[in-house]
């Protein structure tokens, strides 16, 4: 039997489980292994944009197959749509999640905190890029970046317009030095208008936005990592409405560590924020410091992520399923192996 040769390529675009991958310079279709498939126990397990994978050549060069992912370094995730909510990767080994945001009817400050404690749970940083400048309601643009950079403690919030070019530079200089980001935000957003103006050229589909409520089609129905003329890499995704922090580590504390230190004053350790006596938070909302929106969205949060805690800890649940996977291939084999002793 000759032995295969493994070569390491980068996935580019996934669609329904067909990939793009790239290879010495070449983009080439690429499909995964039924040994690879069949053992998946999650969509973790399989590719996904970003992803360092092992493939082999078919088709003198022309196509690929995935054999295997390699270890990551970040991954961003959200709730999946299927009703088991298992988590759906969005895109893997990026240096920086940039949020984005529009100033018109787009904007949404607890879609915006969601979205920061997905980012910072992924192992990259967040940056906000508030898009849309020109379109920002009539003296409202300051008060809105400001609510913005209270949301984000720790990220930097860039203020943009993708039509004019107005801090484009900006986003630039954040992709400098090769750095590969994700894109997200919710439909008409301005993701992919921005991706146009930084690469120079029409390479994502842009759609129109409802006036009512400024909610766009989803254009982006894949994902698929863009090369930049400025260096940077860009992995582009669909828009969505809904994003759930279920699977939330330490993402929920950092992206709210104003509130990490406040409560540091509390009487109690355990304090819960909800109306204890020597609650340093509650004193802050009380003066003024601290917005009771802020404290909603964190208590709302909480709960979430929370409720999933209960339910049961992701990885353990996983490892539950490999488990009784392996064990099924095992009953599975000896049943096979007595028919064939019996001759059947």
């Amino acid at each position: 039997m000759t032995e295969k040769t493994f070569f390491a390529a980068l996935v580019t675009a996934e669609q329904k489980q067909a990939y793009t991958v790239r290879l010495d310079g070449r983009e080439l279709p690429a499909g995964v292994t039924g040994k690879l498939l069949g053992g998946a126990v999650s969509r973790l397990d399989l590719p996904v944009v970003g992803d360092q994978v092992d493939v082999t050549l078919h088709d003198d060069g022309a196509k690929a197959v995935i054999h295997g992912v390699r270890p990551r370094k970040s991954l961003l995730l959200r709730k999946g749509l299927a009703s088991a909510g298992d988590a759906q990767p969005l895109a893997a080994n990026i240096d920086k999640v940039f949020i984005v945001m529009g100033l018109d009817g787009n904007y949404n400050i607890a879609r915006l905190e969601r979205l920061l404690v997905a980012a910072w749970d992924s192992g990259a940083l967040p940056v906000v890029a508030l898009t849309k400048k020109d379109l920002c309601p009539p003296g409202e643009l300051e008060a809105r970046v400001d609510a913005a950079v209270l949301a984000a403690p720790g990220a930097r919030v860039l203020c943009l317009s993708s039509l004019s070019g107005e801090g484009v530079a900006e986003v630039e200089a954040e992709l400098a030095g090769g750095a590969c980001c994700c894109f997200v935000g919710s439909s008409g957003a301005g993701k992919s208008t921005l991706l146009n103006r930084l690469s120079g050229r029409e390479a994502a589909q842009t759609g129109e936005v409802r006036e009512s409520d400024a909610r766009g089609r989803h254009t982006t129905t894949g994902r698929q990592l863009y090369f930049l003329p400025c260096g940077g890499q860009v992995i582009d995704t669909p828009g969505v409405r809904e994003f759930g922090v279920e699977f939330a580590g330490e993402g929920l504390g950092t992206s709210f560590s104003d509130m990490t230190e406040l409560a540091a004053g509390c009487r109690f350790k355990d304090c819960s924020h909800s109306g204890e006596p020597g609650c340093a938070v509650a004193a802050a909302v009380e003066a003024g410091t601290l917005t009771q929106e802020r404290l909603k969205s964190y208590h709302k949060l909480l709960r979430e992520t929370q409720r999933h805690e209960q339910r049961g800890d992701l990885k353990k649940r996983l490892e539950a399923k490999r488990r009784l996977k392996s064990f099924g291939r095992l009953v599975r084999g000896i049943g096979e192996e007595k028919r064939r002793l019996r001759g059947g």
